[in-house]
């Protein structure tokens, strides 16, 4: 029995190294850097509060990094949540070939994070790139995408939602668990497949609509991708996203301390919308039928 012990503590062993190596001491590190002011080559200086304050009260470009943060975020979470939910709902029908159409849609999931589908983005929203060569059949004027403040952050939203791949997963394993007697019932009583879907099925699914929120707003508080391949956080910094700005601070200006300052603030404004979150789900999130409510 000891053996078997040791065996399983053996094979956990390259897990828990990693936790500690790759999360738990990056983590770490990086609250105690952001009270120093360090440049990778000369030790770390204890500022204090300074990179705070700093951050605060003398930083536009913050503000301005974290107004676009969450404006990319107000736009692209309910796209992608909305989106993948009837791209399931409509793979939940029984139909010939379906499962192929829910591999090609999932699909996306896998390859849209990845630089060389951003920079064939970047390519199919250029100037004279493939939107523009459709619209230009209609007689659309091209529009420049990348290049006008109004519609670059468009482009990296489009993105982000078409990378619905893996809530639309969890949401078709959601729909699958409903029972079919209860839109029979409901057909009986002459409801539409329209007031079936709002009456019976959303508010069954209602725990995985929160999840599927907080996951796809956890994501989109961290998109870095696309931001950084198609606009470069550009025109005018209408795309500068913060985890941009972060980036920019620690590795190109090479001010450690204050790039870490700015992740734990990245970091509690998502735990606090989180929190939130978790607040409001007791008055709309239902859970084996009945609201969750405050015990």
């Amino acid at each position: 029995m000891y053996e078997n012990k040791k065996l399983g503590f053996l094979f956990v062993l390259p897990f828990v190294l990693g936790v500690l190596l790759f999360k738990l001491f990056p983590f770490v590190m990086s609250f105690a850097l952001s009270f120093t002011q360090y440049d990778l080559i000369d030790p770390p200086q204890f500022v204090g509060l300074q990179n705070y304050r700093e951050l605060a009260a003398d930083d536009p470009l913050f503000r301005k990094s974290l107004g676009v943060t969450l404006l990319f975020a107000v736009l692209a979470v309910p796209l992608r949540v909305g989106f993948a939910l009837f791209i399931a709902h409509v793979l939940n029908f029984k139909l010939r070939g379906i499962n192929f159409f829910r591999a090609a849609f999932y699909i996306p999931s896998i390859l849209g994070g990845s630089i060389a589908v951003a920079v064939l983005w970047r390519f199919v929203f250029a100037r004279q790139g493939l939107v523009n060569l459709v619209l230009a059949r209609f007689g659309i004027e091209p529009i420049p995408w990348l290049a006008d403040e109004h519609y670059a952050m468009w482009t990296i939203v489009l993105l982000f939602t078409w990378q619905f791949g893996s809530a639309m997963v969890i949401f078709l394993a959601a729909l699958q668990n409903v029972s079919i007697s209860l839109y029979e019932a409901a057909e009986c009583d002459g409801a539409s497949r329209a007031q079936q879907f709002w009456k019976i099925t959303v508010p069954l699914i209602t725990p995985v609509i929160f999840f599927n929120m907080i996951m796809q707003m956890v994501q989109a508080f961290q998109e870095f991708n696309g931001p950084y391949m198609i606009t470069e956080g550009g025109p005018l910094h209408s795309t500068y996203v913060l985890a941009l700005y972060i980036y920019d601070q620690s590795f190109r200006f090479f001010n450690l301390g204050y790039g870490a300052a700015l992740s734990w603030v990245l970091f509690a404004l998502v735990g606090g919308l989180a929190l939130l979150s978790f607040w409001s789900s007791r008055y709309w999130v239902f859970y084996s039928g009945e609201k969750e409510t405050k015990r």
